[in-house]
């Protein structure tokens, strides 16, 4: 009796180690799970620590990185190991070992100590694989067709090239790019599951290629590559006035495949003249105008070994630069959701129309019977007009429309056989599709819209009690995945599509709560430095395909500044700052050199674009802002993001230099656009919101401000009249001043102009214009009335940051530190919003039940946080239950305003408000 007592003690106490343990989850390489193709010769490596103790930190790791799995079993043979490291970093930590080879895979783990003295065991192994380190690692030529006619018109060219292999296979690894877009085959079967590869760069300067494991696609003996290329954006027409052949007329190819057999010896496979060339079933492929496929000009089995290409064109050696190539770091386009028919009606017009129910960006997916030739046209619109026709005039001249021509019987298949069709090298931003040339009644099983975005990981979820915010917060989420297409792009219908700065900077910081974003902005970025002029000014759009001159205006160019230390906060990753420095000083200098005694008031802007304004101004209350009032405003805040960047990165003499500068800034401000009395030269709510979100008056002068911009929205009887640089922070300046009611009313606002206003209109996106569909139900100027254009949908930073109260400390970038600072009101009962951060989830959640307030916090492991509680006295306030001043775990800091702040570790936190 007494042994089994014993075994029963010893069991539970095993029990209970096992349970107090920390575990290691979730491991990135430079952000990215098991990453292949990196170019970074010192990658950094993040984790997330689990543990069901309160107060749980990190206090000590080790890192142990060897060239395959049994290398880091046996803890010999390593590459690198970091040994016992006292830190409690488990973000970006660098790599310190052994020089990285081309092409090589390593395969790291890692393990912990916590605060009390607890070791993980080892993390499941992790890998990267590297890509091209140097130029000169490629072994690859370009190549052209041989064959004439390859205009941005005419068909897609195929490229193939047949190899055998008499060895057994270990790896097989593909690198590939080209000028235009590429699709992939080996043996028939398609290489990855990217597409719109290889992404849109500043091609001139920078052109990623994509690395694939091919290892289960090569086979002994014959073996065959097939390339098709389309023209995208990099000989496609862009923006207007025949915008083409941008960066060259001629697509090309760049393949690399690196075989390693198992007994050690290596082969490559490459682009060279040896490959052959011809065209296939897609005839003509374009960004905005859409793609023919003609099923009859398909070359059956042409990736295949067998097929025999006697007939196709050799291919020419180009000597195209390979010093530009860059590895991808972003993740790439993928297919994401699908969207079945929600509806198919004929419109008053006759028209054969579907309806998927959701704005959605990709395309749409056919599945058919038919006879030889029968040709399948699909058009594609956002909305329908008044009188429920199909309209397709905010299109512009983008036709896009697909045309699918079916190959009827083949040898191979049976008279009457399924045909499947989606487009290769285009894409679509669509709810509705019109379908001409299907005979009889169509089913609902024929079309499916597949919707395409860069496949970065979804990480903030809100939700609230107010059904017309849920659909808001939805519309922001579609407004972002339909346009973050590898670039951030304005709209992604009608003839545009480009990435304009302008929009990106306004949605940043309520992008990387929605979504994983670190990578693509990383990418995006360092176009925005490549592209950037040689005086410093910054172009409209980046990748900049509208000239030299278009650029410089304020609130567009700030992206240089703005963005990257958005990122920094977000994500706490200081190499962001230290690699768009140089690009935010050289546009701070821009500015500073465009200025007349510290005054910028020259040059052409944009400035409070799209922003509300009455018909008739007899009242005088057209919402129009003194554009160089705007741009001074936008000077001080790059000027002052400058100086914080500086900071971070320890260059003491900037933040001297450029401190003065901004005292100088806001100085010639004053003097230009103030009265004496706080009163500013423009009326409008932008104007007050710039220059009290900024800083530009003095303390002082700041709560007359404020007051005279809440009696302007009490005029506009609770509307805004913000436009794309006043909107991202309206509710954020009243909140800052004490008018967070206000804000609400303005949220919650449902009547033109207003964030709810669109969804009450029946819209799945965000609008480019307050009042795309007007209450009439006619619409705005078709030359400008995108609906599905992101930038307004930064009000979603507000949602996550003040109404559910989840933020980081700038002392404590990327939520190594947490603020949650819930903001009640708007009548609302309930708030929950998350995020998944580098360090886990952070959750902020409350719930007014009668009289009584519950508010949930999550912590992740490894941080601390400062909780705000909305209460007035300690004693009200309870814990798990208990009184919060008996809760060890929770540190009373003292009171502010109107709530309670206490400071906590991780865990999970119930506080109960009488």
């Amino acid at each position: 009796m007494r042994k089994l007592s014993l075994i029963v003690v010893i069991t539970f106490l095993i029990v209970q180690a096992i349970a107090a343990q920390v575990s290691v989850k979730n491991l990135l390489c430079e952000n990215r799970a098991n990453p292949i193709g990196l170019d970074n010769v010192e990658p950094r490596f993040t984790w997330v620590l689990e543990s069901p103790k309160r107060n749980a930190q990190q206090a000590a790791y080790e890192i142990r990185v060897g060239s395959n799995a049994l290398v880091l079993e046996k803890n010999n043979m390593l590459v690198w190991s970091s040994g016992k490291t006292a830190s409690d970093q488990s973000v970006y930590v660098t790599y310190a070992g052994k020089p990285l080879e081309s092409g090589k895979k390593y395969y790291w783990q890692v393990r912990v100590w916590d605060n009390s003295g607890n070791a993980s065991a080892w993390s499941s192994v992790a890998s990267w694989q590297m890509g091209m380190i140097k130029s000169t690692d490629w072994k690859a030529e370009w190549i052209e067709v041989g064959y004439q006619g390859d205009t941005v018109n005419g068909p897609s060219p195929l490229l193939r090239k047949t190899f055998s292999t008499k060895k057994k296979i270990q790896s097989a690894t593909a690198f590939i790019t080209a000028h235009g877009m590429y699709e992939a085959q080996i043996n028939g079967q398609r290489v990855g599951d990217a597409y719109l590869t290889p992404g849109w760069t500043a091609y001139n300067k920078r052109l990623q290629y994509q690395v694939y494991d091919v290892t289960n696609l090569v086979k002994s003996g014959g073996n065959a590559v097939g390339v098709t290329l389309g023209s995208g954006w990099f000989r496609t027409p862009l923006a207007w006035s025949g915008n083409l052949n941008l960066y060259g007329k001629q697509t090309a190819l760049l393949f690399q495949m690196d075989i390693i057999y198992t007994d050690g010896s290596t082969e490559s496979v490459v682009s060279d003249g040896t490959w052959k060339s011809s065209t296939g079933a897609i005839r003509f492929s374009e960004l905005y105008d859409g793609e023919i496929y003609d099923a009859r000009e398909d070359k059956v089995g042409w990736a295949t070994f067998q097929y025999d290409d006697k007939n196709w064109s050799n291919t020419v050696v180009k000597d195209h630069p390979k010093d530009i190539l860059i590895a991808t770091y972003n993740e790439p386009i993928r297919k994401h959701e699908t969207f079945r028919p929600l509806s198919i009606f004929k419109t008053p017009a006759g028209e054969q129309v579907i309806d998927f129910g959701q704005n959605v960006v990709g395309w749409v997916q056919v599945k058919v019977k038919g006879n030889a030739g029968d040709k399948i046209t699909i058009s594609h619109a956002e909305v329908l007009d008044k009188k429920g026709n199909f309209y397709t005039e905010n299109m512009r001249a983008a036709k896009t429309q697909n045309t699918f021509i079916l190959r009827g019987a083949i040898p191979i298949a049976r008279e009457g056989a399924e045909e499947i069709f989606e487009p290769h090298f285009t894409f679509q931003g669509f709810r509705y599709i019109k379908v001409e040339g299907l005979t009889g009644d169509i089913k609902p099983e024929t079309f499916t819209a597949i919707a395409l975005y860069s496949d970065m990981p979804p990480t903030g979820t809100f939700s609230c009690s107010h059904p017309l915010l849920n659909q808001l917060q939805h519309n922001i989420q579609w407004g972002q995945k339909g346009n973050f297409l590898d670039v951030p792009t304005d709209c992604p219908q009608r003839d545009e599509r480009l990435g304009w700065t302008g929009d990106a900077q306004a949605f940043s910081r309520t992008a990387v709560f929605n979504m994983q974003a670190h990578n693509f902005f990383v990418k995006w970025l360092k176009d925005v430095a490549a592209d950037q002029l040689p005086n410093g000014s910054v172009p409209f759009v980046i990748p900049n395909v509208l000239g030299k001159g278009a650029a410089g205006s304020t609130g567009w160019a700030d992206v240089a500044t703005i963005i990257p230390w958005n990122m920094y906060l977000a994500y706490g990753d200081k190499q962001i700052l230290a690699d768009q420095y140089p690009s935010m000083k050289a546009w701070v200098g821009y500015m500073q050199d465009s200025s007349v005694n510290n005054l910028w008031n020259r040059g052409f802007h944009y400035g409070d674009w799209l922003f509300y304004s009455i018909d008739d101004d007899r009242d005088g209350k057209s919402a129009i802002t003194d554009k160089y009032l705007i741009a001074q405003c936008f000077y001080a805040h790059s000027t002052q993001l400058l100086i914080n960047a500086a900071q971070v990165l320890g260059k003491t003499e900037d933040v001297k230099t450029y401190s003065e500068l901004l005292k100088k800034i806001k100085a010639a401000f004053i003097n230009e656009y103030s009265t004496p009395s706080g009163r500013l030269v423009s009326s409008s709510q932008t104007a007050y919101v710039l220059a009290l979100n900024f800083d530009m008056l003095p303390e002082s002068l700041r709560p007359q401000a404020a007051e005279r911009l809440v009696n302007n929205i009490k005029s506009y009887n609770y509307h805004l009249t913000t436009g794309f640089l006043g909107t991202p922070y309206l509710c954020h300046v009243l909140n800052r001043f004490g008018y967070t009611d206000v804000a609400y009313q303005l949220l919650l606002q449902e009547t033109y102009p207003s964030w709810l206003y669109p969804v009450k209109m029946g819209a799945t996106t965000i609008w480019e214009r307050w009042d795309g569909i007007k209450p009439d139900s006619t619409f705005q100027s078709a030359t400008m009335n995108s609906f599905n254009h992101y930038a307004y949908g930064a009000i979603g930073d507000w949602m996550y940051r003040v109404m559910a109260g989840i933020d980081t400390d700038e002392k404590g970038v990327g939520y190594k530190h947490i603020v949650i600072k819930p903001h009640i009101g708007g009548k609302l009962t309930q708030v929950e919003a998350s995020l998944m951060t580098y360090y886990g989830k952070v959750r902020s959640a409350w719930d007014v039940v009668q009289d009584k307030l519950i508010f949930d916090v999550d912590i992740p492991v490894n941080t601390k946080a400062v909780v705000h509680i909305p209460a007035r006295a300690t004693a009200t306030i309870r814990e798990g239950g208990r009184i919060l001043t008996e809760v060890k775990d929770v540190v009373i800091k003292g009171q502010e305003d109107n709530y309670w702040v206490v400071e906590v570790g991780s865990g999970s936190y119930r506080f109960t408000v009488d």
